[in-house]
C-alpha cells in the first residue's frame, strides 16, 4: 500500500512515513505558537470590539446632546426637526440617567415650544413631554415634569384656535403623563372632565341628527375618547360606578346613553374608540357590581350586533373588516363576559394581557412608542411596574462561537494525532506480515 503512505495531508507538510518524534515536538510547538497567537487575536479582537462600542455610545450621545441644543434655536422648522428627532430615539432608547442629567433643559425647550410653536411643533414638543415621563419614570422628577407642563398642554388642548392634530396630541398627553407619573384624583377627574367636553362634539345633536365633522375634528374626538378611557383604568371600580350611569350625566362623566351615541358616528375610529371605552366601563362595573347596568346592556347589545355584522356597501372593505373583529370582541364580552387576552412576545419573556383595562394600557403605550415597546418592556422598570412584569430579566450570554482560524487548527492538530496513529499501526502490521 505504498501510494496511499506517500499521499499528502488535506494541510499539507510532509509525508506521514518520514514524520519522527523530534519533528512532533517541534510541530506541537509551533500548534502551541499558533493557539496562543490565535487567543491573544481573539483578546485583541474582543478589546476592539469593546473599543467600538464605546465610541459608538459616545457618538450616538454626541448626536443626541446636538439634538437637544437645537431645541432651543430661533428657527421653528429647525426646532421642529430637532423635537422629531429627540422624540424617535426616546422611543427606541431607554436613556434615564442620561435624560435625568439634562431633564430641565429639554422640558424649558418642550414648555417654550408648546407656548411659542404652532402646529406640528406642539405636536412633537406634546409627544416629547410624555417620552420624557417615560424616560424619568424611574425617578420622582416624572411626577414634577408632568405637574409643571400640565396647564400648559391643558390649555392647548382646550383652544379652539390651535390646529387641531396640536389639540389631538396635547389630549393625548393630558391622560398618558397623568397615567404614567401620579394618579392625582382631583387632577384625573380635571383632565377627565375636560376630555368629556371635547369629545361631546360627536354626541348626536338635540334634534337627534348625528354631528357633522371633518376628519381633523373626528382625530382630535378619538384622541379625547382614548385618553379618556386610559384615565378610567386608574381610577377604582367604585369610582366608575358611582360616577356613571345611565339616567344622569355629572361635571365628570358623561352618562352612558350619551357614550352609547358616539357609536352612530360616521367616523370609524370615532365608533371603535366608542366601543372599547364602554368596555373598559362594563368591565370596572362588573368588578364592583356583577350585575352592573344588565337591563342598560341589553339595548347596547342590539347596536352592538348591528356594528359587529355591518355589511354596508358604502364603507371601505378594510373598515367593515376592522369594525367587525373589534365589535365582535366588545359584543362577546358584554353578551357573554368573556374577557380577551392576548399574549405578546418579546425577547425571553411574554407578557400577558387580560381584560379591556390592560389592552387600553397596551395600546396606548405602543401609540406612543411604536416599535421601541419591546425595549421598553424588557429595560423600563416603569413600564415593567405598570405590567407586573418583575424586575428586569438579565439576559441569558450567548455562547461565543468559535472562530474559523481556531476551527483550522482544531482540525489540523485532529489530523495530525490522527496520521501518526495510523503510521503506527501500519508498521505494526508490515513487521507482522514480514516473511
Amino acid at each position: 500500500m505504498p501510494g496511499k503512505r506517500g499521499r499528502r495531508g488535506k494541510y499539507g507538510g510532509k509525508r506521514a512515513e518520514f514524520t519522527s518524534d523530534e519533528d512532533s515536538v517541534n510541530n506541537d510547538a509551533y500548534s502551541d505558537a499558533s493557539g496562543q497567537s490565535d487567543n491573544r487575536s481573539m483578546l485583541e479582537d474582543a478589546n476592539d470590539n469593546e473599543v467600538d462600542e464605546i465610541a459608538q455610545q459616545e457618538a450616538f450621545e454626541e448626536k443626541l446632546k446636538e439634538a437637544i441644543d437645537g431645541l432651543s434655536q430661533k428657527s421653528a422648522k429647525g426646532r421642529t426637526i430637532c423635537f422629531n428627532g429627540v422624540e424617535k430615539i426616546f422611543a427606541i432608547k431607554y436613556i434615564p440617567d442620561f435624560v435625568e442629567d439634562r431633564k430641565m433643559t429639554i422640558t424649558d425647550s418642550v414648555e417654550r415650544g408648546l407656548k411659542k410653536g404652532r402646529g406640528e411643533e406642539q405636536s412633537t414638543a406634546a409627544r416629547l413631554s410624555t417620552l420624557l415621563c417615560v424616560q424619568l419614570g424611574a425617578f420622582d422628577s416624572a411626577e414634577t415634569i408632568s405637574r409643571d407642563l400640565k396647564s400648559t398642554i391643558f390649555f392647548i388642548a382646550n383652544d379652539n384656535t390651535a390646529s387641531a392634530n396640536a389639540r389631538a396630541e396635547c389630549c393625548w398627553a393630558l391622560g398618558m403623563n397623568q397615567f404614567l407619573s401620579g394618579n392625582d384624583a382631583t387632577d384625573t377627574m380635571e383632565i377627565a372632565q375636560l376630555l368629556s367636553s371635547i369629545f361631546a362634539g360627536s354626541y348626536l345633536k338635540g334634534n337627534g341628527a348625528i354631528a357633522n365633522i371633518s376628519t381633523d375634528v373626528a382625530a382630535l374626538h378619538v384622541a379625547a375618547i382614548s385618553s379618556w378611557t386610559l384615565l378610567l383604568t386608574v381610577m377604582t371600580s367604585a369610582d366608575i360606578y358611582n360616577l356613571l350611569a345611565s339616567d344622569k350625566t355629572n361635571s365628570y362623566m358623561p352618562s352612558l346613553n350619551r357614550l352609547r351615541e358616539l357609536l352612530e358616528s360616521p367616523h370609524l375610529d370615532v365608533r371603535l374608540s366608542a366601543g372599547e371605552a364602554l368596555a373598559v366601563i362594563f368591565e370596572l362595573g362588573r368588578d364592583f357590581s356583577c350585575d352592573y347596568e344588565q337591563d342598560w346592556a341589553l339595548d347596547l347589545v342590539e347596536i352592538l350586533r348591528d356594528l359587529a355584522t355591518d355589511s354596508n356597501k358604502y364603507r371601505a372593505k378594510k373598515d367593515r373588516k376592522q369594525q367587525r373583529a373589534n365589535f365582535r370582541d366588545i359584543l362577546r364580552y358584554i353578551e357573554e363576559d368573556v374577557v380577551p387576552e392576548m399574549h405578546v412576545k418579546f425577547g425571553q419573556e411574554v407578557l400577558y394581557l387580560e381584560g379591556w383595562c390592560a389592552r387600553t394600557q397596551y395600546n396606548a403605550c405602543c401609540r406612543l412608542l411604536g416599535p421601541g415597546i419591546n425595549i421598553h418592556l424588557a429595560e423600563n422598570q416603569l413600564l415593567r411596574e405598570i405590567f407586573h412584569l418583575g424586575n428586569k430579566v438579565l439576559p441569558i450570554p450567548s455562547v461565543q462561537k468559535t472562530s474559523k482560524l481556531e476551527r483550522t487548527l482544531m482540525n489540523a492538530a485532529a489530523f495530525k494525532a490522527r496520521t501518526i496513529q495510523r503510521n503506527k499501526n501500519r508498521d505494526k502490521r508490515s513487521a507482522a506480515m514480514a516473511p
